[in-house]
């Protein structure tokens, strides 16, 4: 008999696959919209950047208690209740006119994301050996940007044709559709190591947080210019929701397109090689919207900032579950734990700070200010790559 197609890693490919699709799609209807609500509830920058930010404050409170759930009670329990709460979230941006409403929203989508990453990546450590993971990786992290493609055009032609509610009773739909996948093709895939979860060796490990540094300042990154770029765009170039979801939409398709590239490449070159060039382009590339002197030379700047993004972001989670693997262990949770916490602080801090920065300096002075110190992580970067390589030498000499 015949191997069916939908083998059990194809179904945990696809599942998370549109996972990650939904949340990132989920995320950005709110791009477009925020000078009308800033215009609205009269926001200020810091303001913006509040809401904004209370995503990954949410994101960081809910990620360790999560990453013990999902070694000890397996994947697909976190994944169904993180659903229920991104469903709550999306009526709540529907139908809400309060800030602090809004602010609520934005955490429950916090913990949906943690209830969504952290697990569906242990799912494909568990489903997919090393020589494979980066591929399988690679390929839901393009689904995740096909939702970052999509949600800002898409949330701006709702709002447009539909008013500002159109673009959340769209996402609840596809919540709705998210669920019945999850719900009909996951099983629970308990975790492969019976001890406790090595916290403390695995926050050691040179590896992972050299990974889990470029994740956060990768997430510091796009949060950064979610916040502010928009309202930029808005008075400077005039441009509306559509123009604005557009703008926003080159990125995503040059960090979609790049995505897997960059994560295949590290497979074959190395991870912290790839991190490092992410780094050190990311110098160049990130204060090129503001000082752009015509719309399609921001969109340009974007296409070009999106592919610099690809070769910081795309090597980490491939570059944890290979580190958690090398010593032999199961506990993906844990290191994706790790990484998770790393994203939202990147997340809280690229809002907080880089309003602060553009409020007090002005944008320029802050993306100036932002793409200098991501730069300078690729030092820090190739260090712990040395400090590595000098213990395993070290460690082969003595044997």
């Amino acid at each position: 008999m015949a191997p069916t197609f939908f083998t059990p890693s194809r179904r945990a490919l696809l599942v998370v696959g549109l996972a990650f699709f939904t949340d990132m799609c989920l995320y950005y209807l709110l791009v477009p919209l925020l000078p009308q609500y800033a215009r609205d509830l009269k926001l200020s920058q810091m303001g913006v950047g509040a809401l904004f930010g209370s995503y990954a404050v949410a994101l960081l409170l809910v990620t360790v208690p999560l990453g013990i759930m999902v070694d000890r009670v397996g994947r697909k329990t976190p994944m169904l209740l993180g659903l229920a709460g991104l469903f709550g979230a999306t009526l709540l941006f529907a139908f809400s006119h309060n800030f602090g409403l809004l602010i609520l929203a934005r955490s429950l989508q916090g913990i949906a994301g943690s209830a969504t990453w952290v697990p569906g990546l242990a799912l494909l450590a568990d489903h997919f050996p090393s020589e494979k993971r980066g591929q399988a990786m690679a390929t839901c992290f393009a689904m995740a940007n096909l939702g970052v493609l999509l949600g800002p055009p898409l949330s701006g032609f709702l709002a447009v044709h539909g008013g500002p509610k159109a673009p959340y009773l769209f996402g609840a739909g596809l919540v709705a559709l998210d669920f019945l996948l999850r719900f009909a093709w996951l099983e629970e895939v308990p975790s492969r190591s019976a001890g406790r979860i090595p916290w403390l060796s695995l926050m050691r490990d040179r590896s992972i947080l050299a990974f889990a540094g470029a994740l956060g300042a990768g997430a510091g990154l796009w949060a950064l210019l979610e916040a502010t770029l928009p309202l930029h765009l808005d008075r400077v170039h005039h441009l509306g929701p559509r123009g604005i979801g557009l703008c926003f939409t080159a990125a995503g398709i040059a960090h979609t397109i790049t995505s897997p590239l960059m994560g295949r490449l590290s497979d074959r070159i190395g991870r912290k090689r790839v991190v490092m060039a992410g780094c050190l382009l990311c110098v160049l590339t990130l204060p090129l919207p503001v000082f752009a002197p015509s719309v399609p030379w921001v969109v340009a700047s974007l296409v070009a900032l999106g592919a610099a993004a690809s070769l910081l972001m795309a090597p980490s989670s491939p570059g944890v579950a290979d580190a958690v693997e090398r010593r032999g262990v199961g506990d993906y949770g844990a290191g994706f734990s790790i990484l998770n916490i790393a994203y939202a602080l990147g997340m809280m801090a690229g809002p907080y700070l880089g309003s602060a920065l553009a409020q007090e300096f002005g944008l320029r002075t802050a993306l100036i200010a932002a793409g200098l110190a991501i730069g300078a992580y690729a030092f820090v970067v190739r260090r712990a790559d040395e400090r590595e390589r000098g213990a395993g030498t070290a460690g082969a000499g003595a044997l």
